[in-house]
């Protein structure tokens, strides 16, 4: 198996911190937050990661990764970001956002899952925003499980009312996903202009907007269900949080 990280886009929530580098090597207890994703990945035996990099891609060069370049991430969004790498999408992969802090053990309760779409889902969410002012949970990738499907998923999509939990930006890919999420992506392709899901047009869709293509093109997406145990790091407060917490 392999995995594809995401890591293309500027950031800009976190400026002035990410004027001279793009997110995923900033330090947090001294290592690079993409240096920790590697390091979950190969834990458990995954050594074949490919990443998608866009905003100061010179700086992104760590050894024994497969690069793959978006040079339009000024203008398009992480689905886009995705398909840059679509010459590695021919079997099972594990999808990772490039701005999250996840353990070992999440990576391996994912892995064992057999649904066509799996994505790591955080149920306790909410005690995630208690006092984060900066990341308002309309920013959430809130998520809707009926008997284990998901059904719905996205940012003001999903009410916190009927949220079972957050998408943290981890996900599994089994082959059949993969093929069900190229035919969707190409047939958009025909019409790229047009909204996609919720999103604008393809150009500009998340990850979330395919995943509900999915779901509403009956493609089986489950959750794998995790309390906590992750940070994303999306504004300064976010990165100050995890650096006390890391130092401590």
């Amino acid at each position: 198996m392999k995995a594809i990280i995401v890591a293309a886009g500027p950031s800009n929530r976190l400026l002035p911190i990410t004027n001279e580098k793009p997110k995923c090597l900033l330090e947090v207890g001294g290592q690079t937050i993409l240096k920790r994703a590697l390091k979950a990945l190969r834990e458990n035996g995954i050594e074949n990661v490919v990443v998608v990099r866009g905003y100061h891609s010179n700086l992104n060069n760590y050894p024994n990764i497969t690069y793959y370049e978006n040079p339009n991430f000024r203008n398009n969004n992480i689905l886009r970001s995705l398909f840059y790498a679509e010459n590695e999408m021919s079997d099972d992969f594990i999808f990772s956002y490039s701005d999250i802090l996840y353990s070992k053990e999440i990576v391996k309760k994912l892995i064992h899952s057999k649904a066509d779409v799996a994505l790591i889902v955080d149920v306790n969410w909410a005690q995630h925003y208690e006092g984060r002012d900066q990341h308002p949970i309309s920013e959430a990738e809130l998520v809707k499980v009926e008997s284990g499907r998901v059904v719905k998923i996205g940012k003001e999509v999903v009410s916190p009312e009927e949220a079972y939990g957050e998408f943290i930006g981890l996900a599994k890919f089994t082959k059949s996903g993969v093929e069900a999420m190229r035919a969707v992506y190409h047939r958009a392709e025909e019409c790229p202009t047009a909204p996609f899901q919720h999103a604008a047009s393809l150009e500009k869709a998340y990850m979330t907007d395919m995943i509900q293509e999915l779901v509403n093109s009956g493609s089986l997406v489950k959750s794998v269900d995790i309390k906590g145990g992750w940070m994303e790091i999306d504004t300064p407060q976010d990165l100050e949080r995890a650096r006390q917490l890391f130092s401590s």
